[in-house]
């Protein structure tokens, strides 16, 4: 039976399920995923820092990457500097002659510079090995007539000669640090060497061998330094060192020689830390450095009035150079000393040095301290920790934001710092292990909430059929007040009995049978993909073609039906053999036109069918007590499914209806069952349907053939009291 309040029996439960049950269920998963999701996005990240600590190849292309976009978009601002470049041009090679020039020429254009009152002249150009114009270097391998070749060993050497020129001047000449080893040694050391600190051998860059100037050049000049460059793995030339190794000797730089001698000093001040190179002072400059003892070089764009033709020098026709420190080195290309520059293409290898001079005097020094690495590892470790904590706790879009923001704040952060203070931090590289930590929160997220909503699908589905979850989380667009009309077939069961049975035994003992009774119903009714309507106590409510329309739903309702009075009867008996009473299970099986729909208010849904099917449905379970069978099916039933064997019950009209309602049995529902079909019943039913005198005669040896047929006996016994046809009334529900 259905008291008035069965129609809130799933809004309670869902409301149990939501208020009480679901947060208190979900809140163990929850805690695992987070707890084993924080686990995984430690990993990662401590995975990520370790690997930027590492400094790969990759990371440092990127980071090299984000400081060349740095420098483009905000190039140094050049400004007039007493530096110069001596350029051995396509020009000056054409009008004087290819490299290499006799060295004759070479002291001729030093000797022009000193005139002009050069604070230094640079060369970025190698002199190893002896002029092949030298009247030596004539003599060997020539036979020549005694008086010339007399008169050409008496002619002065023009190594010598350039030797004599450096000689007062103050010059410097570059040596080409090598990796492998060589047997002639280090350079001269012309320099004072002041160490504050750790040694700075294993920080900065390491050679073994030189190529070195001649011997006698080498003498003669008042400094050499390394000409050598260190390119990036993508062959841009980024920094230049001040010192190198040596062979496990310091030696200077052609920068550096450059600074000293212009500034007539005779010694550099390096002071180092455990963490490397922090400042190389040279004379009154102060230079801070990268942890290598490298100088970042901040380019500026081509600027015509930094580079003047060798040509022009030689011919007398150059501006003013009083003062300034001169590069000497060549942009030909045939010489083969060109660089990749971070501004895009390609420059001479002097106009580096003499950019790197520009900045140093000009003190538009890029920085990179030593504390960077930590800035950026410390950005890295605490924004990751930050980002998967909120990835894991607050809701998607809100993270999502939040990481795009601090993102975007990392990343101004440092163009601020490098446009205002010229600091090279790399928070871009940091940032994609932010977004990298962000995605792997993103990912253990988004599984915990697959596994919450199957978690979720499968605790509704203990509440409300498994096909109206699937359905409703397929289209959650469903979920709104309203219905709307549709066929549907319903099933409704209840025990006989039940009341009297829970009196008789323990509360504990009864839910127990009860429950394994309902257990095997519902999932007779899910096989059959039926919608579980609602229970109520020891009612079960079944519903066929809602929420997903079936075309057989009369079908499958009616073998829902038969399959559970089987069940039923199987599990009656076996209690029986136990000694434990339990109550036969009455069916009502009906098909017609309903509402269906979400029904209740804004806060909470009922799904379920309204109409007079529904109402039908109960009326022709609760009337197998009047008739004594188990089972009754309407004529809508049994004209869906003609290939199942019924005998007709009568034309009955329910309580509360007006009009009557055609009902069967299907006879595998019969106590005993009859086989396919139920003859003599059928014919005893007609003569009952004519009115023939017949039917108690008829009727009367059924009764006799069969006492356990309660659908012929309630018949007899309608005879008996002078009841004819097959019309009567139901007489309580």
């Amino acid at each position: 039976m259905y008291p008035p309040y069965a129609a809130l029996f799933s809004v309670s439960s869902l409301t149990k399920l939501l208020f009480l049950h679901l947060p208190r269920a979900l809140s163990v998963p929850r805690f695992r995923l987070f707890s084993l999701g924080g686990g995984f996005c430690l990993a990662v990240l401590l995975g990520l820092v370790f690997v930027f600590l590492l400094d790969p190849m990759p990371v440092q292309k990127v980071r090299n990457a984000v400081f060349d976009q740095y420098q483009r978009w905000h190039p140094r601002v050049y400004q007039d500097a007493p530096v110069r470049i001596v350029d051995l041009d396509e020009e000056s090679l054409r009008r004087i002659g290819q490299w290499p020039w006799p060295r004759t020429q070479v002291a001729a254009l030093v000797d022009k510079l000193e005139q002009a009152g050069a604070a230094a002249i640079v060369f970025d150009v190698l002199f190893a090995e002896p002029d092949r114009t030298s009247p030596s270097q004539l003599l060997r391998g020539n036979q020549l007539p005694p008086g010339l070749a007399a008169e050409l060993a008496a002619l002065p050497d023009h190594d010598a000669q350039l030797a004599d020129v450096l000689k007062p001047g103050n010059t410097v000449l570059g040596f080409a640090a090598e990796q492998s080893s060589s047997a002639v040694g280090p350079p001269l050391s012309r320099f004072g060497l002041v160490l504050q600190g750790q040694s700075p051998l294993s920080f900065v860059p390491a050679f073994q061998g030189a190529s070195r100037p001649l011997p006698e050049l080498e003498q003669a000049a008042r400094g050499v330094g390394a000409m050598t460059f260190r390119p990036d793995a993508d062959g841009v030339v980024r920094r230049v060192p001040l010192f190198v190794s040596l062979a496990g000797e310091l030696r200077p730089s052609l920068v550096a020689e450059a600074l000293r001698v212009a500034q007539r000093t005779g010694r550099y001040r390096i002071t180092s830390s455990e963490s490397g190179v922090q400042r190389v002072d040279i004379g009154r400059l102060q230079i801070p450095t990268a942890a290598s003892g490298e100088l970042w070089v901040y380019f500026t764009g081509p600027q015509p009035s930094r580079s003047l033709p060798a040509w022009q020098v030689l011919d007398g026709s150059a501006p003013p150079l009083a003062g300034a420190i001169i590069m000497i080195g060549t942009s030909a290309q045939g010489l083969q000393d060109l660089r990749f520059s971070p501004l895009g293409g390609i420059i001479p290898g002097v106009e580096v040095h003499a950019q790197a001079l520009e900045q140093i005097l000009t003190d538009t020094l890029l920085l990179r301290p030593g504390w960077s690495l930590a800035v950026e590892s410390l950005t890295l470790l605490l924004g990751g920790l930050a980002l998967g904590l909120l990835a894991l706790s607050i809701p998607a879009l809100a993270s999502a934001v939040l990481m795009v923001v601090l993102v975007a704040l990392l990343n101004a952060a440092a163009w601020y710092g490098f446009v205002a203070h010229r600091l090279l931090l790399d928070l871009f590289t940091p940032s994609i292990g932010l977004m990298l930590v962000y995605g792997a929160a993103s990912i253990v997220r988004h599984m915990a909430a697959e596994r919450e909503q199957r978690w979720v699908h499968a605790a509704f589905s203990r509440y409300v059929s498994p096909n109206l979850v699937k359905h409703l989380v397929a289209h959650p667009e469903r979920l709104i007040l309203g219905g709307q009309r549709q066929m549907c077939s319903f099933v409704f069961t209840d025990i006989t009995g039940f009341t009297s049975m829970m009196e008789r035994r323990t509360p504990e003992s009864a839910v127990s049978l009860l429950n394994e009774y309902l257990e095997q119903v519902i999932a007779i009714a899910f096989r059959h993909e039926g919608t579980l309507d609602r229970i109520v106590g020891d009612a079960v409510a079944i519903m066929f073609s809602a929420p997903i329309p079936q075309a057989d739903h009369q079908q499958r309702a009616l073998s829902c039906a038969l399959e559970i009075n089987r069940f039923a009867q199987s599990y009656v008996a076996s209690l029986r053999e136990q000694g434990i009473d339990f109550g036969h299970t009455r069916i009502g099986v009906h098909s017609g036109e309903v509402v269906v729909g979400n029904f209740g208010g804004s806060m909470i849904f009922d799904y379920r069918a309204l109409g007079d099917p529904v109402n039908t449905t109960a009326r022709l379970e609760s009337l197998n007590k009047q008739l004594g069978t188990l089972v009754c099916a309407s004529e809508a039933i049994r004209q869906n499914c003609p290939q199942v064997p019924m005998r007709p019950v009568g034309e009955v009209r329910l309580k509360g209806k007006d009009e009557s309602v055609q009902v069967f049995e299907p006879v595998e529902a019969m106590a005993k069952s009859m086989g396919t079909c139920d003859e003599a019943y059928e014919a005893a039913y007609r003569l009952l349907q004519t009115g023939d005198p017949a039917a108690v005669s008829a009727f009367v040896t059924l009764s006799d053939q069969r006492p356990w047929d309660g659908l012929v006996a309630f018949h007899l016994r309608r005879l008996l009291n002078d009841e004819q046809g097959i019309h009567f009334e139901m007489r309580r529900k």
